[in-house]
């Protein structure tokens, strides 16, 4: 007990001091993918000339586990000082983003569960080190091996019934495994965003989403200019878009769908006392759009002429439908789950989204001559 109450105190008081350095993200003042590489030269690890300057540190593989006493401790569910597991934390995510604490399967203790080769035939046996961009996609390459920032503590069974699948949807109406805590691994869904990739999945629940999704985006941009040579099938090749685009669209939803939690800022805080950098989109959210927008989304689409929809992205409460045709919308949420159904034709001509969260939506346009669906982004 007394060790547990160490590493809070110690969480506590190191955190308090370990805020957003006054200047820090001035450099960052571009758009698009030439914002991504600003913010690549204030959170890597060569000297940029830049006015505030922290060099990123590669502390090894061991100190992964020294790392993890500050930045992954439960202060915020059980509130109890043990280990927080993303892949076993018990809580559920409520629509108003709150949260609701359920009992846990089991806890882990700092140094007292940490692998030690042994065992890991079922949950609840020992922690380990999670890369959520798996080692295998980078060779095992130091410094991402050894990034807090992507890789996390995690229950060692888990992490290898996950193994180097994609994160997505997983489709309970087939076959799938589930853990402790509603984690689940299975088939792709079918529908909605990101439906486009056939295979396993692995889904944490809700509550950590964004979690995982900021993550990526984090690893995107401090590994801007070695991306390209990642093998992994959320990776589209390129050091720029970086992200598959139905990844991309699946990561940009859980982004906005579960927000930057007080566990995150703390964690990264917790992070950057130990690495001298920061994960920009915990700090900032709005990066993920103003850097990835072109491959978001278009202003618009057409279909012969015979439809037209602005703007795209949309700021406010409706999107203009130009047709010299009747239409019906059908709007989709991110698992294929029709949200709202509206006619367009001469006397409306605006499709309402008052009622959408920001995310990444398909709007399905039907006449008597046919259908097109596209993607929509609120913004």
């Amino acid at each position: 007990m007394k060790h547990i109450y160490f590493i809070v105190t110690l969480l506590i008081s190191t955190v308090a001091f370990s805020q957003i350095p006054t200047g820090y993200y001035d450099s960052a003042s571009g758009t698009g993918f030439a914002l991504k590489t600003q913010l690549k030269d204030i959170i890597d690890n060569n000297n940029d000339g830049l006015a505030t300057e922290f060099i990123a540190q590669d502390l090894g593989y061991s100190a992964l586990y020294v790392t993890y006493e500050l930045s992954d401790v439960d202060l915020y569910y059980e509130n109890n000082g043990t280990l927080l597991d993303m892949y076993s934390e018990g809580v559920m995510q409520n629509p108003d983003n709150t949260s609701t604490n359920l009992p846990d399967a089991y806890e882990y203790t700092y140094g007292i569960n940490q692998d030690d080769g042994t065992m890991g035939t079922a949950e609840g046996q020992r922690y380990n080190r999670e890369h959520t961009i798996p080692q295998s996609s980078f060779n095992s390459g130091s410094p991402m091996r050894n990034d807090a920032h992507f890789v996390i503590p995690s229950d060692k069974y888990v992490n290898g019934q996950r193994g180097n699948l994609p994160y997505g949807f997983v489709d309970t109406t087939t076959q799938f495994d589930e853990y402790s805590n509603g984690t689940k691994r299975g088939e792709n869904t079918t529908t909605g965003i990101g439906s486009s990739y056939n295979g396993d999945v692995f889904e944490p629940i809700d509550e950590f989403k964004g979690d995982i999704a900021r993550m990526f985006f984090f690893f995107a941009t401090r590994y801007e200019d070695q991306i390209s040579g990642f093998n992994y099938v959320m990776f589209d090749g390129s050091s720029n878009q970086a992200i598959d685009q139905p990844f991309l669209d699946l990561l940009y939803n859980w982004h906005h769908n579960d927000p930057v939690s007080q566990r995150e800022i703390d964690r990264n805080n917790a992070i950057f006392t130990r690495q001298d950098n920061r994960n920009p989109f915990i700090d900032n959210p709005q990066f993920v759009f103003e850097i990835w927008q072109s491959s978001l989304s278009v202003d618009e689409f057409q279909n012969q002429n015979i439809v037209k929809m602005y703007p795209n992205p949309a700021n406010g409460s409706f999107v203009n439908i130009d047709s010299n045709q009747d239409l019906v919308a059908e709007v989709y949420d991110i698992l294929g789950k029709k949200v709202k159904v509206q006619t367009i034709n001469a006397n409306q001509k605006q499709l309402n989204i008052s009622g959408l969260s920001k995310g990444v939506y398909l709007v399905k346009l039907t006449s008597e001559n046919g259908s097109i669906t596209k993607k929509l982004i609120k913004q």
